[in-house]
């Protein structure tokens, strides 16, 4: 839908493919803020956005290595940046209120409209060669093939959440583990099907895109919305270390693709070892 109307493919991966690929953490972690387990639904964000820097973009690095514009260095990364910061600094006194969780969607609504000046200012995707008018899709199909996907969603969500917290109370782990573990994985997937599928037939814009706008779509849309529906609570351990770690992940990707403005295997292999290490480290 969004190439038929002419946008560049950073600009889908940062907004169309990113919301898309967020709405399972959105649906786990709005799902486990009305069973009342903050978290999970803290843990499942904050192990998500981890888990996209350095599992997916680690992997597709060593697939597929991308380049990366200047533009995403300056632009988009320190977006992502402030983003997490953001988060930290309003964690800091035990949880996200309601006044937090407006904040971070006045975030949401201000990044979107970055996304649309950039898409205006920029060349659009639709006056590329490659597409025209014979391979655009019917949008109508697709907008039913996307509510049914968010009803999918909402259905796997509700699943996941309620198997994670008894398998946590069962083994005595906290929900805190499972979310920022077993469950962030699980909800990283479309993130990690939809970067790979892009490095892998020569789209890096869309695939680093993707992941920088999930990570963002993330923090402002997810914790943001959930914080509006109920207070979340954020323990004292999730400031000493995860939401520390989320912030190393962030910006580790900086100085990574800053040396030569590519994730190359190198990157990906470091991003992804520091992935395996801080897996490990929870589940030993």
């Amino acid at each position: 839908m969004a190439l038929s109307i002419g946008i560049r493919p950073l600009v889908i991966g940062m907004t169309v493919v990113a919301f898309a690929t967020s709405m399972p953490e959105m649906m786990v972690s709005l799902a486990a803020v009305f069973k009342n387990s903050s978290d999970l639904a803290a843990g499942n964000v904050i192990g998500s956005n981890i888990a996209n820097i350095g599992l997916i973009l680690g992997a597709t690095a060593l697939l597929a290595p991308m380049a990366v514009s200047r533009g995403t260095l300056f632009r988009e990364i320190p977006i992502m940046l402030v983003a997490s910061l953001a988060v930290f600094v309003m964690a800091l006194d035990g949880q996200l209120d309601r006044l937090d969780g407006f904040i971070l969607i006045v975030g949401l609504i201000t990044f979107l409209g970055y996304c649309y000046y950039s898409s205006r200012k920029s060349l659009v995707y639709a006056e590329e060669p490659s597409v025209d008018e014979e391979q655009t899709p019917q949008n109508g199909r697709n907008f039913l093939l996307i509510l049914i996907g968010i009803a999918g969603l909402g259905i796997g969500a509700e699943l996941m959440v309620r198997s994670a917290v008894f398998i946590a109370r069962h083994l005595g782990v906290s929900d805190l583990i499972i979310g920022v573990t077993v469950v962030a994985l699980g909800t990283s997937l479309p993130e990690f099907a939809a970067s790979t599928v892009s490095a892998w037939k020569g789209e890096p814009d869309l695939s680093v895109g993707n992941v920088i706008g999930s990570n963002i779509f993330n923090l402002f849309f997810v914790l943001g919305f959930c914080s509006l529906v109920r207070p979340i609570t954020i323990e004292s351990g999730v400031l000493k270390y995860e939401l520390p770690l989320m912030l190393f992940f962030s910006l580790a990707l900086w100085p990574l693709v800053q040396r030569r403005l590519r994730l190359g295997r190198t990157e990906g292999g470091i991003l992804l070892l520091c992935y395996l290490a801080f897996i490990t480290y929870y589940l030993l």
